[in-house]
């Protein structure tokens, strides 16, 4: 989150730096021990603003003194904690942090960037040797032979099928979350509730997936029936796609009853990719539980 929220400032650290003047991007290059955030974690500065954090709050501060100071001297290193010159800075969790300043990073490259995430493309971005932010293979983020190598991947996006307050609820939880989402039902009064929540909701016709749905990577598919006809043939489909969770709701007696029914059917899937029941909570009948459960286990899956 911000330290200093403002209009019209994208919760984006790099989308905020395309559309700052003179934007700062510091980037977690070296961790030491425990840290607050993950290596390649990026915060961009935009003048008295900032948008996102590198720790608990505790160097924000002063890392936005560094911030501005490399405006005019250009890109710079600093480090909090372990081996860190500044013993009064301290980490809470201990360890140490090396951070990475880039002062004025290409708006061309930017922009380019935005257009391949807004496509949900895994974008890598390499800090050279001298100190330059271009744009390189997706890897893994860490250091490399000649600098340090960011990968950036598209947030996990929720396809949720199904009908009825469980699918609404867990709709709104996705939504509330932040996470790019749609729910397709069959029945208007499910739509009518989750659209009255904010959802990004479709009319689902009959029992399919939709042609024109592309499923990535990171699309988790999820489904919501009481009326389990609904699934075999939207599930048939999940299966050949690449999605990284593919689950329905239901008993172990339900799974059971779809699993044969998918078997049946001829599909030449991988079965066990599909999660049933579904949730880190087993057997409850509150939507609410429901839903906090199963985006628990879908954001597990995930990470």
């Amino acid at each position: 989150m911000s330290n200093h929220p403002a209009a019209g400032l994208s919760d984006d650290p790099l989308s905020a730096a395309l559309n700052c003047t003179d934007p700062v991007l510091a980037i977690i290059t070296g961790i030491t021990g425990p840290s607050y955030r993950p290596l390649g974690e990026i915060m961009a500065f935009c003048g008295d603003r900032s948008v996102g954090s590198l720790s608990s709050g505790c160097i924000e501060t002063d890392l936005a003194v560094h911030a501005r100071r490399s405006l005019q001297d250009g890109p710079q290193v600093v480090r909090y904690g372990e081996g860190s010159p500044w013993f009064d800075l301290q980490l809470p969790c201990g360890g140490g942090l090396e951070i990475t300043l880039l002062p004025r990073p290409c708006p061309l490259l930017l922009a380019e960037i935005a257009q391949a995430r807004a496509h949900r493309q895994h974008v890598g971005l390499c800090i050279a040797s001298d100190k330059v932010l271009r744009r390189c293979d997706p890897g893994p983020t860490g250091p490399t032979e000649d600098g340090f190598r960011i990968l950036l991947v598209p947030p996990p996006r929720f396809l949720i099928f199904g009908q009825g307050p469980e699918a609404s609820v867990f709709a709104a939880l996705v939504r509330a979350a932040g996470y790019p989402h749609l729910l397709l039902a069959p029945d208007q009064d499910t739509l009518v509730q989750a659209e009255a929540r904010g959802v990004q909701t479709r009319l689902l016709h009959w029992p399919a997936l939709p042609t024109d749905l592309d499923i990535d990577d990171r699309t988790a598919v999820v489904l919501f029936f009481h009326d389990h006809d609904w699934e075999p043939p939207i599930l048939a489909r999940a299966l050949e796609s690449p999605a990284f969770y593919i689950g329905a709701q239901g008993s172990q007696r339900a799974r059971d009853t779809r699993l044969a029914r998918l078997r049946a059917s001829g599909l030449t899937g991988d079965l066990d990719r599909l999660r049933g029941p579904i949730g880190l909570i087993r057997s409850t009948r509150d939507p609410r539980i429901l839903a906090v459960s199963v985006l628990a286990e879908v954001l597990e899956a995930a990470s």
